[in-house]
Protein backbone atom coordinates (compact mmCIF):
# COMPACT_ATOMS: atom_id res chain seq x y z
CA UNK A 1 0.00 0.00 0.00
CA UNK A 2 1.41 3.74 -0.67
CA UNK A 3 2.39 5.91 2.19
CA UNK A 4 0.25 8.56 0.53
CA UNK A 5 -3.01 6.58 0.70
CA UNK A 6 -2.35 5.54 4.13
CA UNK A 7 -4.15 8.52 5.82
CA UNK A 8 -7.00 7.87 3.63
CA UNK A 9 -7.34 4.30 4.83
CA UNK A 10 -7.03 4.76 8.57
CA UNK A 11 -9.64 7.68 7.98
CA UNK A 12 -12.05 5.59 6.49
CA UNK A 13 -11.32 2.91 9.40
CA UNK A 14 -11.77 5.38 12.09
CA UNK A 15 -15.18 6.40 10.89
CA UNK A 16 -16.57 2.71 9.91
CA UNK A 17 -15.94 2.30 13.94
CA UNK A 18 -17.52 5.78 14.72
CA UNK A 19 -20.54 4.59 12.54
CA UNK A 20 -20.80 0.85 14.24
CA UNK A 21 -20.26 2.76 17.62
CA UNK A 22 -24.04 4.31 18.53
CA UNK A 23 -25.07 -0.16 17.15
CA UNK A 24 -23.07 -1.11 19.93
CA UNK A 25 -23.49 -1.25 23.72
CA UNK A 26 -21.49 -2.63 26.69
CA UNK A 27 -17.92 -3.79 26.27
CA UNK A 28 -17.77 -3.58 22.77
CA UNK A 29 -19.14 -0.02 22.95
CA UNK A 30 -15.81 0.13 25.19
CA UNK A 31 -13.91 -1.54 23.02
CA UNK A 32 -14.78 0.24 20.17
CA UNK A 33 -14.27 3.66 21.77
CA UNK A 34 -10.15 2.57 21.95
CA UNK A 35 -10.11 1.81 19.00
CA UNK A 36 -11.26 4.64 17.33
CA UNK A 37 -8.79 6.47 19.44
CA UNK A 38 -5.82 3.85 18.43
CA UNK A 39 -6.81 4.45 14.94
CA UNK A 40 -7.41 8.28 15.39
CA UNK A 41 -3.45 8.56 16.73
CA UNK A 42 -2.13 6.21 14.46
CA UNK A 43 -3.64 8.40 11.76
CA UNK A 44 -2.51 11.93 12.97
CA UNK A 45 1.02 10.98 14.10
CA UNK A 46 1.52 8.99 10.74
CA UNK A 47 0.12 11.96 8.77
CA UNK A 48 2.52 14.31 10.52
CA UNK A 49 5.27 12.32 9.72
CA UNK A 50 4.60 11.77 6.16
CA UNK A 51 3.56 14.95 5.31
CA UNK A 52 5.95 17.14 7.61
CA UNK A 53 8.95 14.97 9.28
CA UNK A 54 10.48 13.49 12.12
CA UNK A 55 10.32 16.73 13.18
CA UNK A 56 6.82 17.06 13.46
CA UNK A 57 5.62 14.04 14.62
CA UNK A 58 7.78 14.33 17.66
CA UNK A 59 6.36 17.65 18.59
CA UNK A 60 2.79 16.64 18.01
CA UNK A 61 3.25 13.34 20.71
CA UNK A 62 5.70 15.47 23.16
CA UNK A 63 3.17 18.56 23.55
CA UNK A 64 0.06 16.25 23.25
CA UNK A 65 0.72 13.30 24.38
CA UNK A 66 3.13 14.00 26.84
CA UNK A 67 1.31 17.22 27.60
CA UNK A 68 -2.17 15.54 27.73
CA UNK A 69 -1.45 12.95 30.31
CA UNK A 70 0.56 15.62 32.66
CA UNK A 71 -2.82 18.02 32.36
CA UNK A 72 -4.64 15.04 32.95
CA UNK A 73 -2.45 13.43 35.78
CA UNK A 74 -2.33 17.04 37.64
CA UNK A 75 -6.58 16.93 37.22
CA UNK A 76 -6.81 13.56 38.78
CA UNK A 77 -4.61 14.48 41.66
CA UNK A 78 -5.77 17.92 41.97
CA UNK A 79 -8.73 18.46 40.93
CA UNK A 80 -7.51 22.14 38.48
CA UNK A 81 -7.44 22.61 35.95
CA UNK A 82 -10.78 20.16 34.91
CA UNK A 83 -12.63 20.05 38.35
CA UNK A 84 -12.23 16.63 40.28
CA UNK A 85 -13.29 13.51 38.49
CA UNK A 86 -12.37 10.08 37.94
CA UNK A 87 -11.88 7.67 35.42
CA UNK A 88 -13.57 4.06 35.72
CA UNK A 89 -11.83 1.60 34.53
CA UNK A 90 -13.74 0.51 31.42
CA UNK A 91 -11.15 2.25 28.84
CA UNK A 92 -8.14 0.01 29.96
CA UNK A 93 -4.87 0.56 32.12
CA UNK A 94 -4.33 3.37 34.11
CA UNK A 95 -1.49 5.29 35.32
CA UNK A 96 -1.35 7.69 37.86
CA UNK A 97 -5.75 7.46 37.58
CA UNK A 98 -5.01 8.09 34.11
CA UNK A 99 -6.36 5.25 31.08
CA UNK A 100 -3.27 5.65 28.69
CA UNK A 101 -5.70 5.85 26.13
CA UNK A 102 -6.73 9.60 27.05
CA UNK A 103 -3.34 11.64 25.85
CA UNK A 104 -3.61 9.71 22.92
CA UNK A 105 -7.05 11.32 22.45
CA UNK A 106 -5.48 15.01 22.69
CA UNK A 107 -2.74 14.06 20.34
CA UNK A 108 -5.18 12.35 17.97
CA UNK A 109 -7.34 15.95 17.46
CA UNK A 110 -4.53 18.54 17.96
CA UNK A 111 -3.03 17.72 14.55
CA UNK A 112 -6.33 17.90 12.46
CA UNK A 113 -7.24 21.03 14.63
CA UNK A 114 -3.90 22.55 14.13
CA UNK A 115 -3.75 22.19 10.69
CA UNK A 116 -7.33 23.11 10.15
CA UNK A 117 -6.31 26.69 11.41
CA UNK A 118 -3.26 26.75 9.38
CA UNK A 119 -5.28 26.74 6.47
CA UNK A 120 -8.05 28.79 7.69
CA UNK A 121 -5.39 32.13 8.81
CA UNK A 122 -1.56 32.53 8.06
CA UNK A 123 -1.52 35.01 11.26
CA UNK A 124 -0.06 33.11 14.16
CA UNK A 125 -1.86 33.89 17.09
CA UNK A 126 -5.10 33.77 15.72
CA UNK A 127 -4.27 30.24 14.43
CA UNK A 128 -3.44 29.19 18.00
CA UNK A 129 -6.43 30.69 19.35
CA UNK A 130 -8.53 29.01 16.27
CA UNK A 131 -7.01 25.34 16.73
CA UNK A 132 -7.55 25.74 20.88
CA UNK A 133 -11.21 26.79 20.01
CA UNK A 134 -11.97 23.87 17.87
CA UNK A 135 -10.23 21.50 20.38
CA UNK A 136 -11.55 22.92 23.45
CA UNK A 137 -15.85 22.93 21.58
CA UNK A 138 -14.89 19.63 21.11
CA UNK A 139 -15.20 18.26 24.37
CA UNK A 140 -18.96 19.88 24.03
CA UNK A 141 -19.50 16.53 22.51
CA UNK A 142 -16.70 14.32 23.85
CA UNK A 143 -17.29 14.87 27.67
CA UNK A 144 -21.72 14.47 27.50
CA UNK A 145 -20.89 11.17 25.60
CA UNK A 146 -18.64 9.90 27.69
CA UNK A 147 -20.41 10.34 31.00
CA UNK A 148 -23.45 9.32 29.74
CA UNK A 149 -21.57 5.90 29.44
CA UNK A 150 -20.07 5.54 32.53
CA UNK A 151 -16.27 5.92 31.73
CA UNK A 152 -15.53 9.31 33.88
CA UNK A 153 -17.51 11.37 36.55
CA UNK A 154 -17.34 14.60 38.29
CA UNK A 155 -17.44 14.86 42.12
CA UNK A 156 -19.28 18.18 41.79
CA UNK A 157 -20.56 18.83 38.33
CA UNK A 158 -21.80 22.66 39.21
CA UNK A 159 -22.93 24.95 37.69
CA UNK A 160 -23.48 23.26 34.54
CA UNK A 161 -24.61 24.09 31.14
CA UNK A 162 -28.47 24.14 30.19
CA UNK A 163 -29.18 20.19 28.98
CA UNK A 164 -26.00 19.11 29.59
CA UNK A 165 -25.76 17.86 33.45
CA UNK A 166 -22.56 16.08 34.85
CA UNK A 167 -20.10 18.44 33.75
CA UNK A 168 -18.93 21.26 35.08
CA UNK A 169 -18.71 24.54 33.20
CA UNK A 170 -15.22 25.15 34.58
CA UNK A 171 -13.95 21.75 32.75
CA UNK A 172 -14.89 23.55 29.67
CA UNK A 173 -12.60 26.20 30.66
CA UNK A 174 -9.75 24.24 31.93
CA UNK A 175 -9.80 22.50 28.38
CA UNK A 176 -9.84 26.12 26.45
CA UNK A 177 -6.34 27.15 28.95
CA UNK A 178 -4.79 23.60 28.26
CA UNK A 179 -5.36 24.17 24.64
CA UNK A 180 -4.09 27.38 23.93
CA UNK A 181 -1.08 26.10 26.11
CA UNK A 182 -1.05 22.83 23.85
CA UNK A 183 -1.16 24.87 20.42
CA UNK A 184 1.48 27.50 21.15
CA UNK A 185 3.68 24.72 22.11
CA UNK A 186 2.75 22.71 19.14
CA UNK A 187 3.22 26.12 16.62
CA UNK A 188 6.60 25.94 18.32
CA UNK A 189 7.61 22.83 18.09
CA UNK A 190 6.64 21.42 14.62
CA UNK A 191 6.87 24.83 12.85
CA UNK A 192 4.20 23.59 10.76
CA UNK A 193 3.12 27.30 9.48
CA UNK A 194 2.24 26.01 5.94
CA UNK A 195 -0.52 24.66 3.87
CA UNK A 196 -0.53 21.44 2.08
CA UNK A 197 -2.46 19.74 -0.53
CA UNK A 198 -1.64 16.15 1.10
CA UNK A 199 -3.34 17.54 4.19
CA UNK A 200 -6.74 16.90 2.94
CA UNK A 201 -7.53 13.31 5.10
CA UNK A 202 -7.07 15.42 7.93
CA UNK A 203 -9.17 18.15 6.97
CA UNK A 204 -11.83 15.83 6.11
CA UNK A 205 -11.44 14.45 9.82
CA UNK A 206 -11.81 17.57 11.23
CA UNK A 207 -14.98 18.51 9.24
CA UNK A 208 -16.73 14.70 9.45
CA UNK A 209 -15.64 15.05 13.13
CA UNK A 210 -18.05 18.04 13.44
CA UNK A 211 -20.94 16.92 11.72
CA UNK A 212 -21.07 13.20 12.81
CA UNK A 213 -20.82 14.47 16.42
CA UNK A 214 -23.59 16.81 15.40
CA UNK A 215 -25.55 14.21 14.08
CA UNK A 216 -24.56 11.32 16.24
CA UNK A 217 -25.63 13.52 19.67
CA UNK A 218 -29.08 14.73 17.84
CA UNK A 219 -30.30 11.32 16.31
CA UNK A 220 -28.51 8.35 17.81
CA UNK A 221 -27.41 8.98 21.38
CA UNK A 222 -30.17 10.83 22.78
CA UNK A 223 -28.34 14.13 23.73
CA UNK A 224 -29.79 17.33 21.77
CA UNK A 225 -28.48 19.72 24.27
CA UNK A 226 -24.58 18.96 23.77
CA UNK A 227 -26.02 18.71 19.95
CA UNK A 228 -27.01 22.10 20.13
CA UNK A 229 -24.35 23.49 22.14
CA UNK A 230 -21.79 21.39 20.11
CA UNK A 231 -23.12 22.24 16.80
CA UNK A 232 -22.97 26.27 17.65
CA UNK A 233 -20.00 26.61 19.09
CA UNK A 234 -17.89 24.08 17.60
CA UNK A 235 -19.45 25.05 14.34
CA UNK A 236 -18.29 28.57 14.97
CA UNK A 237 -14.32 27.18 15.00
CA UNK A 238 -14.68 24.40 12.30
CA UNK A 239 -16.97 25.96 9.43
CA UNK A 240 -14.45 28.94 8.10
CA UNK A 241 -12.63 26.15 6.93
CA UNK A 242 -15.30 25.20 4.63
CA UNK A 243 -14.78 28.77 2.42
CA UNK A 244 -10.83 28.28 2.61
CA UNK A 245 -10.92 24.88 1.09
CA UNK A 246 -12.72 26.82 -2.23
CA UNK A 247 -9.64 28.60 -2.47
CA UNK A 248 -6.01 27.37 -4.20
CA UNK A 249 -3.85 27.08 -1.43
CA UNK A 250 -1.31 29.42 -3.39
CA UNK A 251 -3.99 31.88 -2.93
CA UNK A 252 -4.58 32.36 0.88
CA UNK A 253 -3.92 35.17 3.02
Amino acid sequence: MSTRLLPWWLLGGLILAQICYPLTSGDLRAGLTVTTVLIGVLLSVSHALLTRGRRAALALVGTATLGGFAVEAIGVATGFPFGTYDYSGELGPKILGVPLIIPLAWTWMAWPAWLAAVRVTRARLPRIVLAAAGLATWDLFLDPQMVAEGYWRWHDPVPALPGVPGIPIGNYLGWLGFALLLMTALATASRVTEPDPADTPMLALWLWTYASSVLAHAVFLGLPASAAWGGVLMGAAVLPLLTRLRRPIRTLV
